[in-house]
């Protein structure tokens, strides 16, 4: 997802000595965004130094007025109210920011999101020294931790032992916990734990209460704006809770998921110190094993157990999405080709054309690839699967006026194939003859036309002209981009032409079955 750019952060950053590149890849920003920020402050004569004193917000109006007057149009809640409602039996956070939501629709006011409306009552009652009423109300929070203490298994092919973390996650208030077992405490490990705990509670709690962990937390200043990384704070927008890093060197802001901790030592890992694991997925049964006994055994002070408290707090938690939360990579800085396709992993992606020979970031989960213009979102496409190459995604509303309202088909490519020679015409010829079904051919005849765009058409003739009369059989684009890439089309035309000339021999030319991936001459 895009983000509203940290403007302080990022001056305080660059003051402290790091480059723009090390700024981008340490925070997960957009390094245009970085370039944005800091071009702009030295136009302003703004440095870390005068505005260190300042919010990130006054900052941020400094840098950018413009985006801030749009920003700062939102209705500020009435806190004061929403406090004393929450006293009231049955009455939840969530409840009173649908009806703020009502009444600024019924206002004409702009509504800010639920996130920031959970963050900003937190914030009112630290700053008014009052107590939180939702401290204790079922479904509210859930905490989550890593375990100090951790497990391991023997890898039986190496002999390897393989040191495994556990993650915590617990509901403060019915003490229900969730443990999973990972390889790494790495992000991709935390957030997909995360995704896993809320399946498990089958529920969504307002708040997300964590430890300061470099996976989740950029900074946690004494005063100012705490920093999410990109990542957390997309997991806490898809699940529309509201995650709160608890204040450095304060366990007490996180004590049920502290003690579960604590608990979870003695019932899984001191439990389980005699087996012997040579799998993961055998630990990971054991474990699950240990979990349900934890949760299923009586408390020790109070009736019932965790699992029949939980069952009554469920009913208090928000509903899972309807999507399953995925995972995502940002690609930042690729180049959009004069086609107007971005490039990744082999395959190309369509964004509207007026972006061509720009600049993009990419946002890739396992199933879709979006396609950002700075904070803009221009793109979306299913991602092709693993294994699949000189793939094309285009979006018909992407493509310039000329081409838009054309689909592909046959005739068109072989139009297209001839309009540049007979010897691609050729080439493409043999694409289509090579399939059972027409539309099989598109793509890889498509691809052999696209090098046209990269080489020029000239060339393109020349390279199928080579690969046919070199015994290629049936030339596709690795063949041809291989002699393109090698400058062998050119070394033909000038050994072609000389012989012509002179009748002397032709230059040195590598055989097809170099092109055809070492002796083959399909």
């Amino acid at each position: 997802m895009a983000n509203k750019i940290n403007a302080k952060l990022i001056l305080e950053l660059k003051a402290s000595g790091l480059s723009r590149n090390q700024i981008a890849a340490t925070r997960h920003m957009s390094k245009h965004s970085v370039s944005d920020v800091i071009n702009i402050a030295r136009e302003k004569d703004i440095t870390y130094e005068k505005v260190n004193h300042l919010s990130e917000d006054e900052v941020y109006r400094m840098i950018f007025p413009d985006k801030f007057a749009v920003e700062n149009l939102y209705e500020q809640p009435d806190y004061e109210y929403v406090h004393q409602e929450l006293k009231r039996v049955g009455v939840t956070l969530k409840l009173l920011w649908q009806e703020y939501q009502d009444k600024c629709k019924t206002s004409g006011l702009i509504s800010m999101g639920y996130t920031k409306f959970c963050n900003g009552y937190a914030d009112y009652t630290i700053v008014n020294k009052l107590t939180n009423h939702l401290e204790n109300k079922p479904g509210v929070k859930a905490e989550v931790d890593w375990s100090g203490p951790t497990m391991r298994y023997i890898d039986i092919s190496t002999g390897e032992v393989i040191t495994v973390y556990l993650f915590v996650g617990t509901l403060p208030y019915s003490q229900y916990s969730y443990v999973e077992p990972t390889l790494d405490m790495k992000m991709d490990s935390f957030i997909r734990a995360h995704v896993h705990m809320y399946e498990f509670f089958e529920g969504v709690p307002t708040r997300l209460i964590c430890d300061n962990l470099r996976t989740g937390v950029v900074s946690h200043p004494k005063e100012g704006e705490i920093v999410l990384t990109q990542d957390y704070e997309a997991l806490g927008e898809h699940y529309t809770t509201a995650i709160m890093p608890a204040g450095v060197r304060k366990p007490k802001q996180k004590a049920s998921v502290e003690g579960t901790v604590g608990k979870i030592a003695t019932a899984i890992i001191a439990k389980l110190r005699n087996e012997v694991f040579y799998s993961f997925p055998d630990l990971k049964v054991a474990v699950s094993k240990k979990l349900y006994e934890f949760n299923h055994d009586d408390f020790q002070k109070r009736e019932g157990s965790r699992y029949e408290a939980y069952l009554e707090e469920k009913e208090f938690m928000h509903p899972l999405p309807a999507i399953p939360y995925e995972i995502a990579t940002w690609v930042y800085g690729r180049s959009v080709n004069i086609d107007y396709h971005v490039v990744f992993e082999y395959n190309r992606y369509s964004c509207p054309y007026q972006y061509a020979k720009k600049k993009v970031d990419l946002r890739v989960t396992d199933t879709k690839v979006e396609i950002y213009s700075g904070s803009n979102r221009i793109a979306t496409h299913n991602r092709f699967a693993a294994g699949r190459k000189n793939q094309y995604s285009t979006h018909p509303e992407d493509m310039p006026e000329k081409f838009k309202f054309t689909p592909w088909n046959e005739e068109r490519i072989q139009k297209w194939a001839s309009s540049i020679g007979t010897y691609t015409g050729e080439v493409v010829e043999r694409i289509f003859q090579t399939v059972v079904i027409k539309e099989q051919g598109f793509n890889p005849a498509l691809a052999v036309l696209r090098l046209s765009n990269k080489y020029s058409e000239a060339r393109l003739e020349a390279a199928c002209e080579f690969a046919i009369t070199s015994g290629i059989r049936k030339p596709r684009y690795h063949h041809l981009n291989s002699i393109l890439a090698a400058n062998q089309d050119q070394i033909y035309l000038e050994s072609r032409k000389t012989k012509k000339n002179t009748g002397a021999p032709m230059g040195y030319l590598r055989g097809s079955s170099y092109y055809a991936g070492g002796g083959s001459n399909d």
